[in-house]
């Protein structure tokens, strides 16, 4: 099977669900505390020690993302900063569920998430190359129609209308689809599918996912993990004009 399938009920792979290992080095453990013991900031931004303070977040979030049992830990460096504000956001108000995420967050200030959403932005680490094309035609072409083109029938807008032709997101809110394993994609579809992954209303993503049968989510997932990078992986400027449907975002503080 080149998909995972997730039509309701979707059994949600374990990083979703589950705390992953976490590393119990010394310089780990004293990062984690400097997470979580760092006071609220205001305009004179993040401290200097932002790169010590950011390993206890890169020990799972690594430059390519890692693997844990069958799950998976996403890459975060260089998603644009808006995003990743509101899923901190959505984590600690338990719009997304996973133990360890909702525990490290639940504390945290909106301006203190705002700076690690912005240290994380700044970073442009190369992608893991993609996933071999899946290997029946007829879920390749769907994969294709959907992610280029949607479904006018079924009022399914494309995937790209609104993160990027490129793929690679648009600031400041969109994340991009690029360099993320099939599994993964299909996991986070599904949970939208169940309710154990939302977002600040209006939830377009939880809208479109209703639209979406079982095979579609195999044939989006499979489609995405095998496009080959584009030259520009930056997400692109934004925000984006003339969307199909309004989605919601968390106001960021200012800075």
């Amino acid at each position: 099977m080149t998909g995972v399938p997730c039509g309701p009920p979707c059994p949600l792979p374990r990083s979703l669900t589950e705390r992953p290992a976490w590393p119990t080095t010394a310089a780990w453990i004293a990062a984690l505390i400097g997470l979580l013991s760092w006071p609220a900031i205001g305009a004179a931004g993040p401290p200097p020690e932002m790169d010590e303070r950011m390993r206890a977040c890169t020990a799972c979030h690594g430059s390519e993302g890692i693997r844990i049992d069958e799950g998976y830990v996403p890459r975060i460096e260089g998603k644009p900063a808006g995003y990743l504000f509101n899923q901190l956001v959505h984590f600690r108000e338990h719009r997304r569920t996973n133990a360890t995420m909702n525990h490290l967050v639940e504390w945290m200030s909106d301006d203190y998430m705002a700076a690690i959403a912005n240290w994380f932005a700044d970073r442009e680490p190369p992608y893991p190359d993609p996933a071999e094309p899946p290997r029946r035609e007829a879920l390749r072409e769907r994969g294709e129609q959907l992610v280029r083109a949607g479904d006018a029938d079924r009022d399914i807008p494309a995937c790209q209308a609104c993160h990027g032709e490129r793929l690679a997101g648009v600031r400041p809110d969109t994340p991009g689809l690029i360099g993320l394993p099939e599994h993964y994609i299909a996991g986070q579809l599904g949970a939208w599918q169940v309710g154990r992954r939302q977002a600040a209303e209006p939830d377009c993503m939880a809208t479109i996912v209703e639209r979406l049968s079982e095979r579609d989510v195999e044939a989006v997932a499979a489609w995405l993990a095998s496009r080959p990078l584009p030259d520009n992986t930056r997400p692109a400027a934004g925000p984006a004009t003339d969307l199909p449907m309004q989605c919601g975002s968390v106001e960021r503080p200012s800075s």
